[in-house]
């Protein structure tokens, strides 16, 4: 899931409630929330849910993967590979053994440059992303409280702005389909959006985030509805079956990355998923890049960001994310448990009505009014 900056969001004019639609140019907005109705949909994380307790959840930050640095360390030693033992290969036909032996420390020196030269590339890539994911402050839910923290960003982009502390019940959710003509064809784009206009104003608090297909949107949806209303309390219940994160894993990418997708690989062979030329390309590969150093500099990285996390958020935030004694934890609104259970009611009898169909007569047979 990649976020999506983007100009085109609601009109922030008009009021909204779960099950309103508004035009966009080539597509169209679905809301989901003020109030946040249950969907009916399975509840999914790809990925945005960086981390999530029994007080809190954060949305929208993400942690270091495995891959980036897979393409870095691979990148190196298959470039000193090609110089300096490829290369050589390939022209020692065409030349004399004297010239072959005097160009032979040139081959390994120039492997060398150009192994150390996609090393600092790369490494440069990395500190480069590092130092904005440090900066990134995530969308906190907190459900003992029943608000969520946005920490806008300053409009030139120095710092961020004082928190803003929205009600979970008047957030503002909704999910977005366009379609645009571009020099590559047609193209489709899909994503969900969270957040608030401030009192008083006309001016979005807001995240979006684009996703593959409608219904994906509406899953990690799900994911932050259900973890609020208590129906979810784990990363494992919201895992993707396609994510080779495994129960009980921590929310980040590591060696432990690399060791699940090798027993995957072993199983998939056993049940006769894939061939012995996969399974070789699989060992190659992971040998090019150096085994589980990947998913050990992925940790390191993560370590780092969560050190230095803390330190970033604002003060209010911090102490705003405590956990309360129960006693004092909120309630839901009487409309949102009333309606909650009627839209449950309508999904179970028609699965196949549209959410917008069903969230619009569970208001009418509730007798709610916009």
């Amino acid at each position: 899931m990649t976020k999506k900056n983007s100009l085109m969001g609601p009109d922030p004019t008009k009021p909204q409630r779960a099950g309103d639609v508004e035009p966009l140019p080539g597509g169209r907005i679905s809301f989901l929330a003020p109030l946040p109705l249950p969907t009916g949909e399975s509840a999914l994380n790809e990925g945005a849910v960086s981390e999530l307790n029994d007080t809190w959840l954060d949305y929208g930050a993400g942690w270091p993967g495995v891959f980036g640095n897979q393409l870095v360390l691979g990148g190196a030693f298959k470039g000193f590979l090609l110089v300096a033992v490829v290369m050589p290969l390939v022209l020692s036909p065409f030349m004399s053994e004297r010239l072959f032996n005097a160009l032979s420390d040139g081959f390994i020196r120039n492997g060398l440059y150009m192994s150390a030269t996609v090393l600092i590339a790369g490494l440069w890539g990395v500190i480069s992303v590092y130092s904005k994911r440090k900066k990134v402050i995530p969308t906190r839910f907190h459900r003992q409280r029943r608000e969520v923290c946005f920490v806008p960003e300053k409009k030139n982009g120095e710092g961020y702005e004082a928190p803003v502390f929205v009600p979970w019940e008047s957030l503002r959710v909704w999910i977005f389909e366009t379609r645009g003509v571009t020099q590559y064809g047609v193209q489709q784009q899909y994503g969900m959006g969270i957040g608030y206009v401030l009192p008083g104003t006309n001016q979005w608090v807001k995240t979006e985030f684009m996703t593959p297909a409608l219904p994906l949107a509406l899953a990690e949806w799900e994911a932050l509805r259900g973890y609020m209303e208590y129906e979810i309390n784990t990363l494992d219940e919201i895992q993707s079956p396609l994510s080779i994160r495994e129960e009980g894993d921590p929310p980040w990418e590591g060696a432990h990355t690399i060791r699940n997708a090798h027993r995957r690989l072993h199983r998939r062979r056993r049940n006769g998923e894939v061939g012995w030329f996969y399974t070789l390309g699989w060992y190659l590969y992971h040998l090019l890049t150096f085994w589980t150093l990947p998913g050990y500099l992925a940790e390191l990285e993560t370590w780092l960001l969560r050190r230095s996390g803390t330190k970033s958020l604002p003060p209010e935030m911090l102490e705003w994310s405590k956990p309360l004694p129960k006693e004092q934890w909120a309630k839901p609104s009487e409309e949102l448990v009333r309606l909650s259970e009627e839209v449950r009611r309508i999904r179970q009898r028609d699965p196949q009505q549209s959410i917008e169909e069903v969230f619009a007569e569970a208001y009418r047979d509730q007798g709610v009014v916009a």
